[in-house]
């Protein structure tokens, strides 16, 4: 089979740097250069070729055709194979495949629909642990990360079984920012750590999901510092669905190759179980975020040398009536009192952890204070 050679730009698809990765990682090597815009590559064994050093050039399709027949040629593999590998050399490929008893690689439309949604999911998670590991993430908050999904693209699906296939913006090759012989390189680009803490995370989380079948209960606690959450593992499980299981890789971008390949992680329908419960346990130990609390002052407290004061507030938590602590500043303590004497419910907003068997409510602030007449016009209602 051949590539459709007269879609000029599709083989302008084709980036300078994935021909080179793609020759180098079969066996070509760099050279002399070539009309000050191209290189000569050569190895033993293997035709000469000229890869172009820009896609600026007029010709620019017309070489890459070329170049396409020739890595064809050598590989074994048709020209299609070939133009699917080089449009992905310069990207990391998450694959995602459902195990399914399909042979024809079907899924159920609303199983499809869900796969896409937790791999969006899965990765933005990823991404939102790129900045500080956490249990839990608000990730429509998190701008840096949405902005940075937003580049990830859907790849072509794949022939004999279901798979998402994912592709990361174009990892550029190594840049030495110093001559310097001793130098030590910067940090991966942005694009490459992404896919790095996803690998590192799921196979963080399989373990974790096996320490825990094995009755240690710790295993999701230390996975943490490893970027996962209660995101990572709600995705995961909704990857997962109805399938028999999913198997999740990473493939390196050839201009970027790592120092050895990603395992590929499975996860298997009773790990779904063991995911979202994980899931429960981390988002119920981290504060709820922006909620309302409605209540009457049974304590206060404050220090002779402060104007702000600690107040305990009891209200309905969870359907349960719960005493919850909260320091305000001098004007809200102010209110708290004034609230406490007339026995008049006061509304407090803020994020509401639970620390052991305590209640207590961060950044607090007053908003409405029920006065008393229509305190009494209510119970007597």
């Amino acid at each position: 089979m051949r590539v459709a050679i007269e879609d000029r730009e599709a083989l302008r698809q084709i980036a300078p740097a994935a021909l080179s990765a793609y020759a180098e990682s079969a066996g070509w090597r760099g050279g002399e250069p070539y009309r000050g815009h191209s290189t000569v590559y050569t190895a033993d064994e293997l035709p000469e070729i000229i890869l172009p050093n820009s896609s600026a050039l007029g010709d620019y399709a017309l070489v890459v055709e070329r170049v396409i027949d020739v890595f064809a040629e050598v590989t074994g593999l048709d020209q299609l194979e070939v133009y699917r590998d080089l449009l992905t050399a310069d990207r990391d490929v998450i694959r995602i495949r459902a195990l399914s008893d399909d042979a024809g690689g079907t899924v159920a439309l609303d199983s499809g629909v869900e796969m896409l949604h937790g791999a969006y999911d899965m990765v933005l998670a990823a991404a939102c642990s790129l900045r500080e590991a956490q249990a839990v993430y608000r990730a429509g908050a998190n701008r840096e990360a949405t902005e940075l999904v937003k580049q990830i693209r859907l790849g072509q699906t794949e022939r004999g079984s279901f798979v998402v296939t994912i592709l990361t913006p174009q990892i550029a090759r190594h840049v030495q920012p110093t001559l310097l012989p001793d130098h030590q390189p910067d940090d991966a680009p942005l694009e490459r750590r992404l896919t790095r803490r996803l690998a590192v995370a799921l196979a963080s989380a399989r373990r974790a999901a096996e320490a825990t079948n094995s009755g240690d209960v710790r295993g999701f606690a230390a996975a943490v510092v490893d970027g996962v959450s209660a995101n990572l593992c709600e995705a995961m499980a909704r990857i997962i669905g109805s399938f028999p299981g999913v198997d999740t890789r990473i493939t390196w971008a050839r201009t970027r190759p790592e120092p050895r390949p990603a395992d590929t992680v499975r996860f298997t329908a009773p790990d779904a179980a063991v995911l979202r419960e994980a899931a429960r346990v981390f988002r119920a130990r981290e504060p709820r975020e922006d909620q309302t609390i409605f209540g009457f002052v049974a304590r206060l407290h404050r220090d002779e040398q402060t104007e702000h004061g600690e107040i305990v507030l009891r209200s309905s938590v969870d359907g349960n009536m719960r005493s919850v602590t909260a320091a305000l500043t001098a004007t809200d303590y102010e209110r708290a009192i004034q609230a406490h004497k007339d026995q008049a419910p006061v509304i407090v907003e803020g994020d509401l952890e639970k620390i052991g068997q305590r209640w207590r409510l961060h950044r607090p602030r007053i908003t409405d204070v029920i006065s008393p007449d229509l305190n009494e016009g209510l119970d007597a209602g």
